[in-house]
C-alpha cells in the first residue's frame, strides 16, 4: 500500500474480484476504524470495517446488488452510502471515498463519496 497526499493505494484494478472486500487496518489509514473496500458490479466502493450493530467485520461479510450482508446478524448496508438497509442494524457505518487511477484503487480516508 502506498500513502501520498492524494489517497492511500490499496490495491491495483483487478487485485480485488468482483464480489469480494480488502480490509486496510485502521494503522494504515489512520482512521479509528480498519476500512473494507468493496467491489461490486465493476464499482469499488468503501466502509468502516465494523458492523453497527453487532461488532462484526464487514469485509467478511456477503456482497451483492450494491450491498454487504453482515456475516453475525444479516444487516445490509448499503456500499454508496453506508445506511443500513434492514434491521436488525439502525445505524449507519461511515462511507469513504474511493477512486480508480493510475491502474490502482485509491482510498480516501474521512472523505464522502461523491455518489452516496
Amino acid at each position: 500500500m502506498t500513502t501520498t497526499d492524494t489517497g492511500i493505494r490499496v490495491a491495483a484494478v483487478g487485485d480485488i474480484e468482483d464480489g469480494e472486500a480488502l480490509k486496510v487496518p485502521a494503522e494504515t489509514t489512520g482512521h479509528g476504524d480498519a476500512i473494507a473496500v468493496f467491489h461490486d458490479g465493476g464499482a469499488y466502493h468503501a466502509l468502516d470495517d465494523t458492523c453497527s450493530h453487532g461488532r462484526a467485520s464487514l469485509s467478511e461479510g456477503w456482497i451483492e446488488d450494491g450491498e454487504v450482508e453482515c456475516p453475525l446478524h444479516s444487516a445490509r448496508f448499503c456500499l454508496r452510502s453506508g445506511e443500513p438497509q434492514c434491521m436488525p442494524a439502525t445505524a449507519a457505518v461511515r462511507a469513504h471515498r474511493v477512486e480508480v487511477r493510475d491502474g490502482g484503487v485509491w482510498l480516501h480516508p474521512g472523505e464522502e463519496p461523491a455518489d452516496a
